[in-house]
């Protein structure tokens, strides 16, 4: 299995919320944003969310989101463009 279908797994099927860091050391990824942006060219709308703890820390955290009209809409005229 490769490295990028465990980031998927974690984020796509079981709905984690992950940091970059979180990512690199649980998958022995030395390049978390390249699964990230693998992820996102593959068609999942892969969020980067800031999140603040309760001593002010702030973290971003990738997790599964919901695309927006705007973006389904993009893929649409492309595909009637024959861009895909």
């Amino acid at each position: 299995m490769k490295k990028t279908d465990l980031v998927y797994n974690a984020l796509v099927l079981n709905r984690e919320e992950l940091t970059a860091k979180q990512i690199a050391s649980r998958y022995d990824i030395s390049n978390p944003y390249d699964a990230i942006y693998n992820l996102r060219m593959n068609g999942y709308p892969i969020h980067c969310n800031k999140r603040t703890n309760s001593k002010g820390d702030i973290k971003h955290k990738y997790s599964l989101g919901k695309p927006s009209r705007e973006v389904i809409a993009a893929g649409y005229k492309a595909l009637a463009a024959g861009f895909v």
